[in-house]
């Protein structure tokens, strides 16, 4: 009984034992003490007074286990690590002493083997980083998450949508949220018009560094370079900056949980509603969600550490369609227009000043879709630019083609009676005038046309890039197909004779 060691359950034991043998309590009440059947408890009583209290510790206490690794074992991974296969992982150290050596062990028997010797494993592996969760921020308004959540909101009635959500990080509500095809800067501006019209202006927002708030990262950067306020901002980066809010980038999807995580609720509840609803288009999905969340803001709202909110109120004299658009520079020709993408706007003199070659302005693209042209933060009356000729002569013909009215001007825009932007150049239905088909080379080179167009390339960008024309180019912008050319064929002398220039001219303008 020498140095025995008894455990707390083992100690319990012996104690109800010695009141039973006292005459203090009965056998049955100990069992029932112990959790042990009444047989058993006898058994254990009568051990107890044949041997003592080494009765009460386990046999096997002490003894070596049968599948015990033999210290030869040991010996022989020990040397095998440090001389033959020294620098090789555990893993890999296993494996190699089950294939050559014929010492077939498990990884962890062979890793505590080797740390018990000091032998650590030569991979070197991070250590787990402390993460806690973090405080909500103390009053509403001082922080808003957004993010963008590509999904099946429709399942399968429709075209796969992204939500673009807010949430509010101390009160856990939905400021303001809308379905978009993907996740853009024109949709981050409509969310950001919504929630400083409801709520007000926050102090900061969450963002991912999806390439719509941060540049794309430069291969030389480092990561405290890449979120660095002396970077570039973008066109959503611009517009926070303006509005005064703070932009803080998330390391990590983890960093910015709340939203994330409502993302997930909203794929399920959500979707739920739009089923319900019977749901189809963006438009629909969005007047389902803009009816859902009043109600859900007043089911999962949190109150805020603090009263009040950080929401600042917008000011009277602050223009949200001047903040919340695109904003490009440019430089004035000399014939008072400026470009962007394929338009041309020309600038109209006023009273401050009648001509602004050379300078630099700033061409604005609204959500509207209209264009204004600023300098020196004041509006520049402009309209759209009169076709050059080289569009007009793409079209139907030097005789038979149709000068088209200018769009309606205004002082600081210009609004086009049709909202279809194809009606900013004319359209001409090549193939029915010329009543040909085009080949797959004209079709190709009029689809590769369009995508150039379609990515915001200028025409001498375009032409570049195809090794073709600017006129080329200007034709394939204007037309709503492939252009077909009529086949060359050489006149007769009789209709050389009958059909000249002049009876051509003359029964134009007759007609």
């Amino acid at each position: 009984m020498r140095g025995l060691t008894l455990t707390q359950q083992e100690q319990g034991r012996l104690q109800t034992l010695n009141l039973v043998l006292e005459g203090r309590m009965g056998v049955a009440e100990a069992a029932c003490v112990l959790g042990l059947s009444e047989r058993h408890a006898w058994r254990i009583l009568a051990a107890y007074r044949r041997e003592g209290v080494v009765a009460l510790a386990h046999g096997n206490r002490g003894c070596r286990p049968t599948n015990a690794t033999s210290e030869e074992t040991r010996q022989r991974v020990i040397t095998l690590a440090g001389t033959r296969y020294a620098g090789i992982n555990h893993t890999h150290l296993t494996e190699l002493l089950a294939e050559r050596e014929e010492v077939t062990l498990a990884r962890s028997t062979v890793r505590n083997i080797l740390v018990g010797a000091g032998l650590a494993s030569p991979r070197h592996r991070r250590p787990p980083r402390h993460r806690c969760r973090r405080e909500r921020m103390p009053q509403e308004g001082v922080l808003v998450q957004i993010d963008g959540s590509y999904h099946n909101w429709l399942e399968g009635r429709g075209p796969w949508l992204t939500l673009l959500l807010a949430v509010d990080d101390a009160t856990g509500t939905i400021p303001w949220a809308l379905f978009r095809e993907h996740e853009d800067a024109q949709g981050y501006f409509r969310l950001l018009w919504g929630i400083v019209q409801g709520r007000g202006v926050p102090l900061a927002v969450y963002t991912d560094r999806h390439a719509v708030f941060q540049p794309p990262r430069r291969s030389s950067e480092t990561v405290e370079e890449s979120l660095s306020a002396e970077r570039g901002r973008t066109q959503v980066g611009r517009a926070l900056r303006e509005l005064g809010i703070c932009q803080v980038f998330a390391r990590s999807p983890e960093a910015k949980g709340r939203v994330e995580r409502m993302a997930g609720t909203f794929q399920d509840r959500l979707v739920s509603e739009l089923r319900l609803a019977g749901a189809t288009t963006m438009a629909d999905a969005n007047w389902v969600l803009w009816k859902f969340l009043p109600g859900f803001n007043q089911r999962f709202g949190v109150p805020p550490a603090q009263p009040g909110g950080a929401y600042r109120p917008v000011e009277p004299d602050l223009d949200l369609a001047t903040i919340l658009c695109f904003k490009h520079d440019c430089k004035v020709a000399r014939d008072n227009t400026v470009k962007y993408r394929w338009h041309t706007l020309q600038l109209l003199p006023d009273s401050d000043r009648r001509s602004y070659t050379g300078v630099r302005a700033e061409v604005q693209v609204r959500l509207d879709g209209n264009l204004v042209v600023f300098h020196q933060g004041r509006v520049i009356p402009s309209r759209e630019a009169p076709p050059r000729a080289g569009v007009l002569r793409s079209g139907n013909g030097i005789w038979s083609s149709v000068l088209h009215v200018l769009p309606k001007c205004i002082t600081d825009n210009f609004v086009y009676e049709n909202a279809d932007p194809k009606s900013l150049a004319p359209h001409y239905s090549t193939q029915e005038i010329q009543g040909r088909r085009p080949t797959p080379r004209q079709w190709s080179r009029w689809e590769a046309v369009q995508a150039a167009k379609r990515r915001g390339l200028s025409r001498r960008a375009i032409a570049r890039e195809l090794g073709i024309s600017r006129n080329t180019v200007k034709k394939h912008l204007v037309a709503d197909s492939p252009i077909v050319y009529p086949p060359r064929s050489r006149p007769s002398v009789e209709s050389s004779k009958t059909e000249t220039l002049p009876a051509v001219l003359t029964e134009s303008l007759n007609n």
